[in-house]
């Protein structure tokens, strides 16, 4: 199939109200992409020299943490990995008491990887790091709800996938937004190369307050959850937080046609 047949595919599909603008598969031929981490857990990304030793902040981290390890791998980098969620929290410590091992299963192709799928023989406690708290667009406590599927890890904050309902069930967490979380750990933003939010919705509000703040890191990649429940107040806010981007300099050059972006600024 062409491209330009599946562009005018994918058209009939929005004017039909099933998709939204932004959900058109792409991969850019001018950027070095790589792919790191498990089928279900992994991101799409530029390998740029200036990731090597780098800092990044890795919201979501849920029972996959196939993306942070990999890259903590290949770059020798320091991944802040930020989540309350406790299935999560179980997770992380769980993997902390593997560092400096070598990984004896092959990952499985679901969100729950066992521990001993992750190759730790070259990563101390110094390049994993948990903070266990909600990224939002400000420094609190908020409800956290609980995933509509009992069996699923992920909470949310604005509940997307109950209709946005305040009825549900729910935990409080803390919360941290982004500028207070590299403060708190002594962390020039310049510093900060790439970003990953995979925040059950919550990424729209963190956008937000990451741009009013004027932190502006080279690659951005983000999931907008909502786009995987369709309806006019999910499309809205997609659209808004894409033009918002936009206009700082981004610039969407792969998606995996769904709800998974990757959003490059050029320096």
């Amino acid at each position: 199939m062409s491209d330009l047949t599946k562009k005018i595919q994918h058209q009939i599909k929005v004017l039909r109200g099933k998709k939204h603008s932004l959900q058109f598969r792409l991969a850019s031929k001018q950027h070095p992409l790589i792919n790191l981490g498990t089928e279900y857990g992994g991101w799409t990304l530029v390998d740029d020299q200036d990731l090597s030793g780098s800092v990044i902040v890795s919201a979501g981290l849920g029972e996959d943490a196939s993306f942070d390890v990999a890259f903590a791998n290949r770059y020798g980098a320091k991944v802040i990995v930020v989540d309350p969620t406790p299935r999560a929290v179980v997770h992380f410590e769980q993997i902390s008491e593997r560092f400096g091992l070598p990984s004896s299963k092959p990952f499985n192709r679901t969100g729950q990887q066992d521990i001993a799928s992750y190759d730790l023989s070259k990563i101390d406690a110094s390049q994993l790091i948990l903070v266990k708290k909600a990224l939002w667009n400000e420094v609190g406590t908020v409800r956290f709800y609980e995933p509509k599927d009992s069996s699923h890890v992920s909470h949310s904050i604005n509940n997307f996938q109950n209709d946005y309902r305040k009825d549900t069930d729910y935990i409080d967490v803390p919360t941290v937004d982004l500028i207070s979380l590299l403060e708190e750990l002594g962390i020039s933003p310049g510093k900060v190369k790439l970003v990953k939010l995979d925040i059950e919705g919550a990424e729209i509000e963190v956008v937000k307050h990451m741009l009013s703040n004027k932190f502006l890191p080279k690659q951005l990649l983000l999931e907008i959850d909502e786009l995987n429940f369709p309806s006019k107040v999910a499309y809205a806010r997609a659209s808004e937080i894409s033009a918002m981007l936009k206009s700082q300099g981004y610039k969407i050059i792969w998606s995996d046609g769904r709800a998974n972006f990757l959003f490059y600024r050029n320096s």
